[in-house]
């Protein structure tokens, strides 16, 4: 009995003309965070096969791959009915159960019994072999019968996928990773909706520590398991802070030094020809993400800032925190750019002028080309290389 893994799709299948080319990126990405393994690929339109030795390890390397609806491990037999009944038997065994349900889906309408009969039939043929009972509401065992052209696919779990669409089908984006609770999750979701990014992390030694850096290169590698080639842009941010700190009003310090790090993500993404920026804020949580800080610190760009956790709640953001496993990293107790040289009372209806006004008394834009110069691009992210540095 050939043992195999099949894909679903989920939301790729509500594409239409573009389908393959959503298809063929689920594919190589598949290909490419799969390096290690031995396996052979088959796709169609609505489902993809996998065949490997090692069956229950990728299946569970696959569970973070974007794009996919469901991972199944499946058993491959012919269409005669004898040798169905007998594979039937075969996966039956190796299961404990009272109650089951039979659901067949006759893809391949030449196959001549159609589908509420071929459930009878295989019921009956189940009911005559165990001593269980048929629940339609409630099974403990979901009997899966796919029946399609290349043959019979029969399994009983179905083990659920992280969704969305293939990471890099719509392009680049360059996430602003600062180390807390909200910007790796912002990473996340943004990856499961196909964009693939590159990280830009400020740092400001000696205000913050190596300790710090390795935090968010932790992070960036958790990340990096649902993408597979995340960059990572250390930004020397140490000048441009101090600077701010000395000739800039106490309160408006929060606001223009995010106008500073919008202004470098700007610059380095033109260069870099990625399109868009992403960011974790979340409206209302601190001064510079109220609707008139964020209006005023945006004005520095006119390139589209993706905010993928900007309506959501500080208790969900958590939850997706602890989910993708970059909650326990998030909050440990290293100091980063947004949380030295920290107000009393930061403004949260930043005037426009006033920052223009504090900005005009230094040249930030030759600080900014100092900055972006010497930023330190980190790849090669591996597992477990930062957790002895923290």
């Amino acid at each position: 009995m050939e043992k195999l893994i099949l894909i679903k799709y989920g939301e790729l299948t509500t594409k239409k003309d573009n389908r393959k080319l959503f298809i063929n990126k689920l594919e190589n990405n598949i290909k490419s965070l799969l390096k290690n393994y031995d396996i052979k690929i088959k796709k169609d339109r609505v489902r993809m096969y996998i065949v490997t030795s090692k069956v229950d390890e990728v299946s569970e390397k696959l569970q973070k791959i974007f794009g996919i609806h469901s991972v199944v491990i499946c058993y491959k037999t012919t269409q005669d009915v004898e040798d169905i009944k007998v594979k039937v038997k075969e996966v039956l065994d190796k299961e404990k159960f009272s109650t089951f349900k039979v659901n067949t889906r006759r893809a391949d309408k030449n196959f001549p019994i159609h589908s509420m009969d071929f459930n009878n039939l295989i019921g009956g043929f189940v009911l005559k072999n165990y001593p269980v009972k048929v629940d339609v509401h409630n099974p403990e065992l979901l009997l899966n019968i796919e029946i399609r052209l290349e043959g019979v696919f029969i399994y009983t779990n179905e083990l659920l996928g992280s969704g969305g669409y293939p990471v890099g089908v719509q392009g680049k984006g360059l996430l602003m990773l600062s180390g807390g609770i909200d910007s790796p999750v912002a990473g996340y979701m943004a990856l499961k909706r196909g964009i693939d990014i590159e990280c830009l992390y400020f740092e400001s030694p000696p205000h913050t520590s190596m300790e710090a850096k390795n935090k968010v290169l932790k992070l960036a590698n958790i990340l990096n398991d649902y993408s597979g080639n995340i960059k990572v842009h250390v930004v020397p941010f140490t000048n441009i802070q101090e600077t701010i700190y000395r000739f800039c009003p106490e309160d408006y310090m929060i606001t223009i030094m995010r106008r500073m790090m919008y202004r470098i993500a700007h610059k380095f993404a033109k260069m870099h020809k990625i399109p868009i920026i992403v960011n974790g804020e979340s409206v209302g949580q601190v001064a510079s993400q109220t609707i008139t800080s964020m209006s005023v610190i945006n004005e520095v760009t006119n390139m589209p800032i993706i905010r993928p956790v900007a309506c959501l709640d500080k208790l969900e953001i958590i939850e997706i925190a602890k989910k993708i496993g970059t909650y326990e990293t998030s909050i440990l107790p290293f100091e980063d750019c947004c949380t030295i040289f920290v107000p009393k009372h930061p403004v949260i209806n930043p005037k426009l002028e006033k920052c223009v006004l504090a900005e005009s008394k230094f040249n930030f834009d030759k600080m900014i080309d100092e900055c972006i110069e010497n930023i330190e691009t980190i790849t090669n992210l591996e597992p477990n290389n930062y957790d002895d540095l923290l």
